[in-house]
């Protein structure tokens, strides 16, 4: 059975109610004391956590879609995408408001002087980058650049699961999942990398 649009608008409200649950979840978890005595650690750890699933999820889109002969189904990749950053800018948010209680310059110092959240802070960038030029009109406009600027997703997917490997004081062995889980993701796609990124770069040289 082909997919049609119909099928990718529900598959879309899917998407939306999964990450609503998700949200509910979050919430009652934090007001019912369901994040134990640090709760701050447990709302950063949650958010984080959805920011990373959701960014693998799209990255196995078009590999699935691929497979199962579903062409249709790539155009489920901006919500999801979309929801990653929303994670991660949630989970960035958390660690500022109530780690750093709002204080730029800490967070500035933060970002410099940790290598886990320098990491952090280059892949929240990639995903705001990818989030604010996800649309058809800005890549109507970008043309070639669009896909280029877009290729950074695959950065980003090595950048986010080593920032959670880092930032973990024990139990890495989860952490170590998601990087062999993002260099196994990153190799089903690497001749479509290498031709986009590798090739024209051969060229110009």
């Amino acid at each position: 059975m082909r997919l049609t649009q119909k099928h990718i608008w529900g598959i879309k409200a899917g998407v939306h109610l999964i990450s609503l649950g998700f949200f509910i979840n979050l919430v009652w978890l934090t007001f019912n004391n369901g994040f134990g005595a640090d709760p701050v650690e447990g709302i950063t750890h949650f958010t984080g956590i959805a920011a990373l699933n959701t960014l693998v999820v799209a990255l196995l889109i078009s590999p699935i879609a691929k497979f199962a002969k579903q062409g249709m189904l790539v155009r489920c990749r901006r919500v999801v995408g979309i929801y990653s950053f929303a994670w991660a800018t949630l989970h960035m948010a958390t660690f500022f408001a109530l780690d750093l209680a709002f204080n730029f310059a800490f967070l500035w110092e933060e970002i410099v002087t940790r290598p886990y959240m320098t990491v952090g802070a280059v892949g929240w960038l990639i995903l705001l980058a990818l989030t604010v030029t996800s649309t058809s009109a800005i890549q109507r406009r970008m043309g070639a650049k669009w896909q280029k600027l877009h290729n950074t997703v695959y950065l980003a997917a090595l950048l986010v699961p080593i920032h959670y490997y880092w930032s973990v004081k024990s139990g890495l062995i989860e952490p170590a999942i998601y990087i062999l889980l993002s260099v196994g993701l990153l190799a089903i796609r690497w001749k479509s990398i290498k031709r986009i990124v590798i090739r024209p770069a051969v060229r110009r040289t």
